[in-house]
């Protein structure tokens, strides 16, 4: 009986580890939650990145399509996906930038360094906004339809071909 119950422990951690075995075999990685695609933007009112008043989401990305997009200075991938967001600035692409847990003069430096591809910037210091709009890390691209709804969602660096396929899916 004190035989079994030495061996108890290897056994359970063996258990856990089939489970565990069999868990990640079924998971497929390159699913990407879109839980809000199809749905109504939150309703939320961030500070603005220039001098802080208070601005509704919905009033920043009026008039859409939009792009809504999730960056940080911290972000390295958000560097490499930076001269795609100028390209879109330069064809009259909106994009409205929210700035994911970053400190404001982090941000302004961020853009001043690497140029403002941003129609309207917006500050997201607690991540509040990020919950609300299901991010799940930075960079993330939101297309905003002109009534308010969540078209896409690119999770990621965007890439030109991303930003076209974003594009066409506004109808643009």
């Amino acid at each position: 009986m004190s035989r079994w119950l030495a061996a108890l422990p290897l056994v359970v951690l063996v258990g856990l580890a089939l489970l565990f075995g069999i868990y990640s075999l079924n998971r497929n990685p390159d699913v990407q939650p879109k839980a809000l695609v199809g749905k109504p933007m939150p309703e939320l009112v961030l500070p603005s990145l220039e001098d802080g008043r208070d601005v509704a989401v919905r009033e920043a990305t009026a008039g859409g399509p939009v792009l809504v997009n999730f960056f940080a200075s911290w972000c390295a991938p958000c560097e490499i996906e930076h001269p795609v967001l100028m390209d879109l600035k330069q064809r009259q692409i909106r994009v409205v930038g929210i700035a994911y847990k970053d400190a404001p003069e982090n941000t302004r430096a961020f853009l001043t360094r690497l140029g403002d591809p941003y129609a309207a910037r917006l500050v997201d210091r607690d991540g509040r906004a990020g919950i609300e709009f299901g991010v799940t890390g930075v960079p993330e691209t939101y297309l905003i339809g002109a009534d308010g709804m969540i078209i896409d969602k690119h999770t990621g660096p965007l890439t030109g071909a991303d930003a076209e396929r974003l594009i066409a899916r506004a109808g643009r």
